[in-house]
C-alpha cells in the first residue's frame, strides 16, 4: 500500500516543517533492529529484579551507551523499602495433604529458565508476613461483586484463607478486599481459562502459560499512592524522613502467595459447599465449589524488610531555544526475573531512539526544547523509580515539563495508546506517519481497519464505542484515558504533566508468561516480536512524539479532543446518578414484593440483596456549565491555532514564549492540590486509577466513585472541585487564544467572566 505524503507536522512553521520531516527520515535510518535484538539478549540474560547485580549492571551499561551517543547522562539513586522472602510455605492439611512447590521448573528449549538462581522465588511484594491455618474459600476473581455473591449464599470469609484467580481486576485488589472482608490470608493463582491452554498451546510448544507458571507482582495499594511505601510525596533519598512500616497505607496486613495452576488444582478440587456459578468456573478438570472447606490450608510467609538501592538512568540533551521546556521519554528496566517482554522490549526501543537522536545531534542539529530520556528502576514493585524521581524534582517538573512519553512492554500487532487528550491530535498525526512493518499501511490505518472488521475496542478498559464511532465517521481516533500500572502515573496524576503511553500488542503471545521465569529472550523471539520490527515501530512512533514536541514552534497541542471527552465524562456521571436512582427504586420494588424469595430454589440458601436507600438528586449545573465553557474555549483556541498556521505563527519571541508557557500549564490546571477524596496524592480531576479497579481508569474519579460507592456527601463536595478544574483550563485556553488573535488582524475576544475560585488550587 502506498501511503500519502505526510502532512506538515502540527505546530511548525512551513520552513521548519520540511526540515522536521527530513530529520525524521534520518532518525528512522539510524534505528537498527539487530541492535535491539543484541541489547535485549544481553539485558535479559540474568535475573534483573530490584537489588540484583544484573539490574545495576544494566543501568551502568545504559549509562555508558547514553554517554557514547552524546547525551549528558547520570544515574540517580534512591533508597526504597523492598522486602524479599526469607521463607514461604503453602500446604493443604485436610482432608488430604499436599505441599505446594512454589517454584517454576526449567522448560526445554528455554536457555535461561534453568539458570534463575540469582532471581527471587514467585512472591507478591508488600503482602504482610504471617502464619495462618484455616478453611479455604474460593472467591472467583475476588472482586466486590464476588464478595456480594458469597454473602447472598451465606458464605463468610472471616477467619478463612481465600483463593482467587488472576484476571478481571488488578492483582492488589484481591488481597485488599480479602483483608477488608476479614480473611486471614490470600492465595492468587493463574487459571488456564485466562492464561493457559484455553487460549492456545502452552510453552514451549506455544506461547501461553504452562501449568507451572506463576505470576509474580506487587500487591501494594497503588490506588493510594505510587512509589516507595515509606516516603509518600517526597523523594526517597538517603536522608528522607520515612514512615514507620506500620503506618504505610499501601502495605497489606495479611500474607499473600501467588501459585501456579498445578499447585492450585488439589486445593480447589478438595473444596465442597455450593457449586460455583457459571461465571466463576475456570478451565481446570473438576467441578468448581466455593467452600468453605473441607479443604484446610496452612500458609506462612516471612520476609526481609530491608531497603534496596535503585538506579534511574537519566540522559539530557539541552534545548537550544527553550532549554527550560522539557520533553521526557521513559521506560523501566527492572523485571521480575529475566523480563524480556516486560519491560526490556520497550526499554530497548528507548535506547534505539536515544541513539538515533544522538546521531542527529552529531550532525549539528540541536532540539529547540530540552529532551530527557530515562530508564527507570523499580517499576515492578510499585512505579518506584519514576515516582521517586518525579517527587524529588516535582517543582522543577511542574514548571518545565511539557510532555512525558511512556512505554512498558512491547509485542507485535496493533498500536495501543492512551494519555492526555490535549495530545490526541498529535498522536493521530504521528500514527498516520509511521508505517506498519508487516502490512505497509500506516499504524493508524491498520488500527482503524481492525475496528471495522472485528468491531473490537482498540484500547483496554474501553467498551470500544468511541473508537467505533470515530472509525465510522472518519473522525480523529480517540485515545484511552489512563489509570495506572506504569510510569506515567506520577507525572500525569500527581504532578499534572501531560502524558502519553503507547506500545504494540495483539498478535504476540507474551501475556501468558507475564511476570514469570518464562518471560525470556527465547520466548520473545518465538512468540513476541521475532524480527524486532515492532520494536522499531515503537521507536519510530515514540521518537516522532518526542521530536515533534521538542522542535515545534508552538507546542503541538489541540484541545477539541480534551473538551469532547470532558463533556462525555460529565454526561456519563449525570446518567450514572440517574441510573443509580432508577435501579435502586426497581430493586426495592423487587425486594418488597418478595420476588427474590419466589425466584430462588427453596432447597438452597440464597438471600436477596440488601435494600438500597434513596439516591438524592445532585446539582450538576456547575459541572455541565464548566464542560460547555471548556468546549467553547477549546474551539476558540483551536480555530485561532488553525488560522495562525497560515501566518507561520508571526509572534514576537516574548509572546511566543508566553503562549507555550500557557499551553504547558493546561494539564496542571486540571488538578487540585487537595487531591481526590481519601487519597490526596492523586490530584487529577479527569483521570485516576479506580479504587476498586487499580490499573483501569476512572474518569471524573472524585464524582464518579462517590456516586458508585453511595457516598453522597463526597459527591456533592466533588462537583465544584471538578467544575473549577474545567473552568481553570478554559481560562488558560482563553488567554492562549488572545496571544494568537491580534497577530491575525482581529480584535481580541471579549473577556469571559472570571470563574469562582476553586476550594483549593495549585
Amino acid at each position: 500500500m502506498v501511503l500519502a505524503e505526510p502532512a506538515a507536522p502540527l505546530g511548525f512553521k512551513a520552513a521548519a516543517a520540511a526540515a522536521e520531516l527530513a530529520r525524521e527520515k534520518a532518525f528512522d535510518a539510524a534505528i537498527d533492529p539487530a541492535e535491539l535484538r543484541t541489547w535485549l539478549e544481553q539485558m535479559s540474560s540474568e535475573p534483573n529484579q530490584v537489588g540484583s547485580p544484573h539490574d545495576k549492571a544494566n543501568a551502568e551499561f545504559m549509562l555508558g551507551k547514553f554517554k557514547e551517543w552524546g547525551w549528558e547522562a547520570r544515574i540517580e539513586t534512591f533508597e526504597v523499602l523492598y522486602p524479599t522472602p526469607r521463607s514461604m510455605a503453602l500446604e493443604m492439611v485436610a482432608p488430604t495433604s499436599y505441599r505446594a512447590r512454589l517454584a517454576e521448573p526449567e522448560v526445554q528449549g528455554d536457555r535461561t529458565s534453568g539458570h534463575a538462581g540469582g532471581g527471587l522465588p514467585p512472591y507478591n511484594i508488600y503482602g504482610a508476613d504471617g502464619d495462618a491455618t484455616a478453611d479455604l474459600v474460593y472467591v472467583n476473581f475476588g472482586t466486590l461483586e464476588d464478595y456480594a455473591e458469597l454473602g447472598r449464599r451465606g458464605i463468610d470469609v472471616r477467619g478463612k484463607i481465600v483463593i482467587a484467580r488472576y484476571g478481571q481486576c488488578w492483582r492488589g485488589l484481591k488481597p485488599k478486599l480479602a483483608q477488608e472482608h476479614g480473611a486471614v490470608a490470600c492465595i492468587i493463582y493463574s487459571d488456564p481459562h485466562e492464561y493457559g491452554y484455553w487460549s492456545g498451546d502452552t510453552y514451549p510448544k506455544g506461547g501461553y502459560r504452562p501449568e507451572d507458571g506463576v505470576q509474580r507482582g506487587s500487591v501494594g495499594d497503588i490506588t493510594q499512592y505510587s512509589g516507595d511505601p515509606l516516603t509518600p510525596g517526597i523523594g526517597a533519598t538517603k536522608d528522607a524522613k520515612r514512615l514507620p512500616i506500620a503506618e504505610a497505607r499501601t502495605l497489606l496486613k495479611i500474607p499473600v502467595i501467588p501459585i501456579s495452576s498445578r499447585d492450585a488444582t488439589p486445593l480447589l478440587a478438595a473444596l465442597e459447599g455450593p457449586v460455583a456459578p457459571a461465571g466463576w468456573r475456570g478451565a481446570l478438570p473438576f467441578t468448581y465449589h466455593m467452600g468453605p472447606g473441607p479443604a484446610k490450608v496452612h500458609l506462612a510467609v516471612a520476609s526481609d524488610w530491608g531497603q534496596k538501592t535503585i538506579y534511574d538512568v537519566v540522559a539530557v540533551m539541552r534545548g537550544a531555544t527553550y532549554p527550560d521546556q522539557w520533553v521526557i521519554r521513559g521506560n523501566h528496566h527492572d523485571g521480575w526475573v529475566f523480563g524480556a517482554w516486560d519491560p526490556l522490549a520497550g526499554n530497548t526501543a528507548v535506547m534505539a531512539e536515544a541513539k538515533a537522536i544522538g546521531t542527529l545531534a552529531k550532525s549539528g542539529w540541536r532540539p529547540k526544547r530540552t529532551i530527557v530520556y530515562a530508564s527507570w528502576d523499580a517499576e515492578e514493585p510499585g512505579l518506584i523509580g519514576s515516582t521517586e524521581w518525579a517527587e524529588t524534582h516535582a517543582e522543577e517538573l511542574q514548571r518545565k515539563a511539557v510532555l512525558y512519553v511512556n512505554s512498558d512492554t512491547n509485542g507485535r500487532g496493533f498500536l495501543y495508546v492512551g494519555g492526555s487528550h490535549s495530545y490526541q491530535r498529535l498522536v493521530n498525526e504521528v500514527g498516520g506517519a509511521v508505517t506498519d512493518p508487516e502490512t505497509g499501511a500506516s499504524i493508524l490505518d491498520r488500527l482503524r481497519a481492525r475496528i471495522k472488521v472485528d468491531g473490537v475496542p482498540a484500547t483496554s478498559g474501553s467498551d470500544g464505542q468511541a473508537e467505533k464511532d470515530a472509525v465510522e465517521s472518519g473522525a480523529e481516533f480517540p485515545i484511552e484515558a489512563l489509570g495506572s500500572g506504569s510510569d506515567y502515573t506520577p507525572f500525569l496524576q500527581h504532578l499534572g504533566i501531560a502524558s502519553v503511553n503507547l506500545g504494540f500488542q495483539g498478535e504476540d503471545a507474551d501475556g501468558g508468561i507475564y511476570h514469570s521465569t518464562y518471560d525470556s529472550f527465547d520466548h520473545f523471539i518465538r512468540f513476541g516480536d521475532p524480527k524486532f520490527l515492532y520494536g522499531v515501530a515503537l521507536a519510530e512512533t515514540a521518537g516522532r512524539l518526542v521530536l515533534r514536541t521538542a522542535d515545534a514552534d508552538v507546542l503541538p497541542m489541540r484541545f477539541g479532543g480534551l473538551a469532547d471527552v470532558a463533556g462525555r465524562y460529565v454526561s456519563e456521571v449525570v446518567k450514572l446518578a440517574d441510573d443509580e436512582r432508577e435501579d435502586s427504586r426497581k430493586l426495592r420494588q423487587l425486594i418488597d414484593s418478595g420476588a427474590f424469595r419466589l425466584a430462588a430454589d427453596p432447597g438452597e440458601a440464597y438471600a436477596p440483596p440488601e435494600s438500597p436507600g434513596d439516591v438524592p438528586r445532585f446539582d450538576f449545573a456547575p459541572l455541565t456549565a464548566a464542560a460547555a465553557r471548556l468546549k467553547a474555549s477549546a474551539e476558540a483556541y483551536d480555530a485561532a491555532f488553525d488560522r495562525a498556521l497560515g501566518t507561520d505563527f508571526r509572534l514576537p519571541a516574548v509572546e511566543l514564549a508566553r503562549l507555550n508557557e500557557l499551553l504547558q500549564g493546561v494539564e496542571q490546571s486540571l488538578t487540585r492540590a487537595r487531591g481526590l477524596p481519601g487519597r490526596a496524592w492523586y490530584r487529577h480531576m479527569l483521570y485516576a486509577p479506580g479504587i476498586y479497579t487499580g490499573y483501569a481508569a476512572k474518569t471524573l474519579p472524585s464524582v464518579r466513585e462517590s456516586v458508585e460507592q453511595r457516598n453522597w456527601a463526597a459527591a456533592v463536595d466533588s462537583i465544584p472541585d471538578v467544575a473549577a478544574a474545567l473552568n481553570s483550563a478554559a481560562a488558560r485556553l482563553d488567554e492562549a487564544a488572545t496571544q494568537l488573535v491580534p497577530r491575525l488582524g482581529q480584535s481580541r475576544p471579549a473577556a469571559r467572566p472570571t470563574p469562582p475560585p476553586a476550594p483549593d488550587g495549585l
